[in-house]
């Protein structure tokens, strides 16, 4: 049987209220007998109803977060940047993940409505061009939108320096002797990769390479794409540097290559953006683009305590990234 403030009230042989107030860290009741309450309830293994203080206040101490993968690098860290602000501050975190699907994301934002969340963070799911959800959120809570987020609504995005980044990956490419460019990534309709398609181009285009040696192919982000791509590539034209979108994806295309015999980074070099685990353990490492997870999750996390005070905030941050330099480039 589930324990009620009652059951602890009558073996203290107070009121209801009493325990109540004192649960509720109430000074109308003494110190005395707040800790009393406390201990009792922690030992009758008393578990407070949520959804209904939450009714009762009008008012919640939980935010909601989905994400698209938890176990994803970047992601589980974001995760934690956001965790040690909101604790700090009294909130607790729900997770919830889309596993890049639109509908998943859909219900998995109704469900976070429906446990009466005090806010939703959320980075949405590859499939998503239909913001409607979203919009009935911003309508009615403090929306925060990281890393993949839809500039038309409302609501602080946190955001990588994503063109930077892609444009510092390709440039290094250049640096490094490289002459004929391939870019693996995902459509336009999520705008992180727009973002790192662009600053890919715009590096190439201020190192006046030519058109006819740059070729960028989309919906290219899954470790089997990386390696299904290069694999076909290797068959119809040359090329010797391939800068993608992702770490998973790149990781795919260093397997393709290593299976076909050919000698990274010599022949061909590649950079990743992520910096997963084993980005830095894999034969050869691979240079990638470090997102800097912990920090952008601390900085949504204090955008949406500040929404929480002022619901009409709306600004964009953009997190610095930086490019680790490993063996998968000269």
């Amino acid at each position: 049987m589930k324990v009620t403030i009652v059951d602890i009230a009558r073996k203290l042989k107070v009121t209801p209220s009493t325990v109540s107030r004192a649960l509720a860290n109430n000074e109308r009741v003494s110190l005395k007998t707040r800790e009393l309450v406390k201990k009792t309830a922690r030992e009758m293994g008393y578990q407070p109803n949520v959804i209904a203080s939450s009714l009762r206040k009008g008012t919640s101490d939980t935010i909601g977060m989905v994400v698209p993968r938890i176990n994803r690098h970047f992601f589980s860290h974001v995760i934690c940047g956001v965790e040690e602000v909101l604790n700090t501050a009294g909130y607790n975190l729900t997770i919830l993940q889309s596993s890049e699907k639109y509908e998943s994301e859909v219900k998995a934002v109704d469900t976070l409505l429906k446990s009466r969340v005090a806010g939703v963070i959320i980075s949405h799911s590859l499939e998503t061009t239909n913001f409607d959800h979203l919009k009935h959120v911003s309508d009615v809570l403090p929306l925060v939108q990281f890393d993949r987020v839809n500039v038309s609504l409302p609501g602080p995005k946190i955001v990588n320096d994503n063109y930077n980044g892609a444009f510092m990956a390709t440039e290094y490419l250049v640096e490094c002797g490289y002459q004929k460019f391939v870019h693996l990534t995902g459509n336009d309709n999520t705008h992180i990769y727009k973002e790192r398609k662009q600053g890919f181009i715009d590096a190439l285009n201020e190192a006046k390479v030519a058109a006819s040696d740059i070729e960028v192919i989309e919906s290219a982000l899954t470790r089997e794409a990386g390696y299904n791509t290069i694999k076909d590539l290797l068959q119809k034209q040359h090329f010797d540097a391939v800068f993608c979108a992702g770490d998973y994806v790149a990781l795919g295309a260093i397997e393709a290559l290593k299976e076909a015999q050919i000698k990274i980074p010599d022949k061909v070099g590649v950079v990743g953006f992520a910096d997963e685990p084993f980005a830095e353990l894999m034969a050869p490492s691979m240079s990638t683009v470090d997102q800097r997870g912990e920090e952008m999750g601390r900085i949504t996390a204090n955008a949406m305590l500040n929404s929480i005070k002022d619901k009409s905030l709306s600004v964009t941050e953009q997190v610095p990234v930086s490019l680790k330099k490993r063996q998968s480039t000269r």
